[in-house]
Formats: C-alpha cells, sequence, structure tokens
C-alpha cells in the first residue's frame, strides 16, 4: 500500500494534463489497477492482521488501521461509482473522491511510521532502515507530486517559437529593444 498507492495517485495527476485520448485511458488504466491492487493487498494484511495478532486495538496503529481499511474500501467504491462528465452529481463526486483520496494517503503514512514504531516496541528490533527507507520513498514521491504540476511550465522556459533566426519567447519579446514601460504613479506625501 505505501508503494502502489502513491503510484496510482502520480499517475492519475498526469492524466490532467493529457489530451491524447488513448493515453489518458492507459493512465486511467494504471489508476485503476494500482489502486485496486492496493486495495487487495491492504485487504489481505488486514486479514492476516485478525488471524495471526493480538487484536485488542490498544495502540494507535491499530486503531489507525481500521479506520483507514474502512477509508480504503469507501475510497474504491466511490472510484466505481464515479459518474459520467457533464452529469449534474459530477462535481460533489469529484470532491468527495478528492478530499478522502487525500485522507487515505495522509492515514496510510501514519501508520507505516506508527507500525514500525509497534514493530519496534513488540520485537525491540531496530527499524532505523525502514523508517529511513519509507521517509526516502516519501520525499521522492512529494518531489515527483510536485514536480508534475510545474513540469509544463518547466518545459515551456526558454522555448523558441517560430522558424526564423531571430529568438522570440513565448511572451511575444524579441531580442529587440522592448518598448519602455510607464513608470509607476507615486503616492508621496
Amino acid at each position: 500500500m505505501g508503494f502502489l498507492m502513491p503510484i496510482g495517485i502520480l499517475t492519475i495527476r498526469m492524466s490532467h494534463r493529457e489530451e491524447c485520448g488513448r493515453r489518458l485511458r492507459i493512465l486511467l488504466q494504471i489508476h485503476a489497477a494500482t489502486q485496486v491492487l492496493a486495495v487487495l493487498l491492504a485487504t489481505a494484511g488486514a486479514v492476516m492482521s485478525f488471524k495471526n495478532f493480538n487484536n485488542s486495538f490498544d495502540n494507535s496503529h491499530q486503531r489507525i488501521g481500521v479506520a483507514l481499511y474502512g477509508v480504503i474500501w469507501l475510497q474504491a467504491l466511490l472510484g466505481f461509482l464515479r459518474p459520467n462528465r457533464g452529469f449534474k452529481g459530477r462535481s460533489v463526486w469529484f470532491f468527495v473522491h478528492w478530499m478522502v483520496g487525500t485522507a487515505v494517503p495522509l492515514m496510510g503514512v501514519f501508520s507505516i511510521y506508527s507500525g514500525l514504531q509497534a514493530y519496534h516496541e513488540k520485537t525491540s528490533r531496530r527499524i532505523r532502515i525502514w523508517i529511513s527507507l519509507f521517509t526516502a520513498e516519501m520525499c521522492l514521491v512529494c518531489f515527483f507530486y510536485l514536480f508534475q504540476d510545474k513540469w509544463v511550465y518547466i518545459q515551456k522556459q526558454g522555448v523558441i517559437l517560430g522558424n526564423s533566426n531571430e529568438f522570440t519567447t513565448l511572451r511575444g519579446t524579441t531580442d529587440k529593444e522592448a518598448p519602455p514601460r510607464e513608470k509607476p504613479k507615486r503616492i508621496g506625501f
């Protein structure tokens, strides 16, 4: 879940700027497949947990895990009940799907860290490497999440439009002198 959910989230984020219908469908299918697989693996983990461990729910990992499990299934249900574009309730559905979809990774991150801490308390084994690896993964996911938002903007920087030797940037200025700007009016005392 700590790997597949972020992959699905990053995939659907990539689809927002996609104009090609075929690529858009592929990204949506990758999103759906990774999310469904993550839900199935979380379900298998929950079943194994209920079968093999003390379920007294006396630590935060267990309590958050149960809540997270319910929210994950709610999100999956919302994903399957997606109304078509143009439908009156689509914006409400999108907002709810987005809010629940934001809650899932946030709760998931906290659940993983609290689970590692519970593991350490139960076994006295070192967890520093696992915390470091998961933190590195989360930093990379956050970087790519934020990077996707600016990728088109970054690509447009320094782009030369036109086929002449004259440098024309996106804003239409050239290497010739730009027209003078008006001086701002001063309000003085």
